[in-house]
């Protein structure tokens, strides 16, 4: 298909998302005249009034394709700000000779994208802005840094304005997919649209989207919502099927200009980083900077998000393995990218430019004060409440008050079987007195099982159940000693938290998972686990 056939088919595809909207709201409209023809004035005006409610997502997701300025929460800065940060943007744009970004903004997030704001349904093009994710700073040097903003400004660099046309409806088309997904502001999202976090039976979620969160379909949302969304996706998932393809293209020849600018090696290194520098942010971000909000502390000012890089540097060996293997699957069904994998095996076999990717800093060097950068990056992004958490001293002092906080938490589903077993309030030394009744298994009954659990008998049962009740007993021993102040918690970025336990009579440290296979073995024995509780606490 030719290049005109590409972009009105496009203009074709995206001019039907906004009239799809429109005929509905003439259906009801029309309903709605014919039920105050046809229909008693008292019955019409009831249900012309639930009409009006069907409407209403109809027009709210219409306003919705009209895309706001900015798509991401971040921190804008100007030349002034960042001077050698926008040169090196602008030595792309020069070298590639198309448009500089008119605006950057440095985002929270293991992304770079260049967005168009574009008026008329893409037929006029607009400023292009720049959302470059802090986190890519950290982990890339100068070069690769340089391939993904030749990437990203690649894909907006044509000669054809038709193509121009057909790309801008292409990115159109997929980011009003995206907000199709999204619950609106009111109906129980995050109205600030920041990074928070939230805690859900103790797992951290963190939501850096810059935009109401969670899913069109999803609790809080109303069935009519959730219909006009589902109509608006289904349309839009046909566009983006019909010029997957050429968003394709577009992605290779964007890795051809990000070769010509950076070089083979360094435009292919940096695809190759993505993939892990994403996993590690993801882990940085749960078991790090936000494993605090629990406690209601975050990490001293600025190394929120400027700490990153000390994980980087000390988890290298991990990320190997994610380096090689780039993931083979597209991000999603409407990624307008080609699988990395494969993006990456066909720029490496791409004949040797002699440019090595080895000559260049890191790219957090661009930034004039990355301490302050980092710190107002932490204003920007994090939710008001978020930001009105305390401050620790350092990491150590964090992890500390994450672990006592969430130790504190007496959930676990032992607790509760506890408590109905033995009508009295639960506690560990009330199960450890079940134990040594012989009660074990019975209380067992009392917790939550599985299917094949409650078929189960004798052994079969105990088998079934028992890492249940070692989990809970675990969990439950260490908010004991937590409560007494015996315990304490090693920080290291090279490796997970470990706890240390209050030593025995010959001087080692306690073993806690000894004790706690004993305690729950066919024939339980409390006696290590109470030693451990009796134990007193390091000086």
């Amino acid at each position: 298909m030719g290049t005109t056939l590409r972009a009105l088919r496009a203009l074709v595809l995206l001019a039907g998302l906004h009239l799809l909207g429109l005929l509905l709201l003439v259906l009801l409209a029309g309903t709605g005249y014919l039920l105050h023809l046809l229909v008693p004035a008292a019955l019409a005006a009831t249900l012309c009034l639930v009409l009006l409610l069907l409407a209403i997502p109809v027009v709210r997701g219409l306003s919705m394709l009209r895309l706001s300025e900015d798509d991401a929460v971040g921190l804008p800065v100007g030349e002034a700000d960042e001077p050698r940060l926008w040169a090196t943007v602008r030595e792309v744009a020069d070298d590639l000779s198309t448009r500089a970004p008119t605006k950057i903004v440095l985002t929270a997030e293991t992304a770079a994208t260049v967005t168009e704001r574009t008026r008329l349904l893409g037929l006029v093009g607009g400023p292009l802005r720049l959302h470059l994710g802090v986190p890519l700073l950290q982990g890339l040097n100068e070069g690769q840094l340089r391939a993904l903003v030749a990437h990203e400004l690649g894909r907006h660099a044509t000669d054809s304005r038709l193509a121009a046309l057909d790309a801008r409806c292409q990115d159109r088309v997929a980011r009003t997919l995206t907000l199709a997904g999204r619950r609106p502001a009111g109906d129980g999202g995050d109205e600030h649209g920041h990074v928070h976090g939230d805690t859900d039976d103790g797992h951290l979620h963190v939501f850096a989207t810059g935009r109401p969160s969670g899913p069109a379909g999803g609790r809080g949302s109303g069935i009519t919502h959730r219909a006009a969304a589902r109509v608006r996706a289904t349309w839009a998932r046909r566009c983006l099927r019909a010029t997957l393809a050429a968003a394709h293209r577009r992605a290779y020849a964007a890795d051809d200009a990000a070769v010509r600018v950076a070089g083979r090696d360094a435009t292919a290194s940096a695809l190759r980083e993505l993939h892990a520098l994403d996993s590690a942010y993801a882990y940085y971000l749960h078991c790090y900077a936000l494993i605090g909000i629990p406690a209601r502390t975050l990490p001293p000012r600025g190394r929120l998000f400027g700490d990153f890089g000390s994980l980087l540097t000390a988890r290298q060996l991990e990320l190997v393995p994610l380096r090689l293997r780039p993931p083979a699957d597209p991000g999603s069904a409407h990624d307008p990218h080609p699988p990395l994998a494969d993006r990456v095996r066909r720029i490496e076999a791409l004949p040797g430019d002699g440019r090595a990717d080895d000559g260049t800093g890191p790219a957090a060097d661009l930034l004039t004060d990355p301490a302050r950068t980092y710190a107002a990056l932490e204003d920007a992004v994090l939710a008001p409440e978020t930001l009105s958490c305390g401050r620790a001293a350092g990491w150590q002092e964090l992890l500390d008050a994450a672990m006592t906080a969430r130790l504190t938490v007496s959930g676990t589903p032992l607790h509760r079987a506890t408590a109905m077993y033995t009508r009295t309030p639960a506690s560990l030394h009330a199960v450890l007195g079940v134990v040594d009744d012989g009660q074990l298994w019975k209380l067992a009954l009392r917790m939550p099982l599985s299917d094949q659990a409650v078929r189960a008998e004798g052994r079969a049962f105990r088998e079934f159940v028992r890492p249940a009740l070692r989990r809970d007993l675990r969990t439950m021993t260490l908010a004991e000693l937590s409560a007494r102040g015996a315990l304490t918690w090693h920080f290291s970025w090279a490796e997970a938290a470990s706890v240390r336990l209050p030593a025995a009579p010959d001087g080692c440290e306690h073993d806690l998972d000894t004790a706690l296979d004993a305690a729950v073995a066919d024939r339980p024995d409390t006696a290590p686990l109470r030693a451990l509780l009796a134990a007193e606490p390091a000086a």
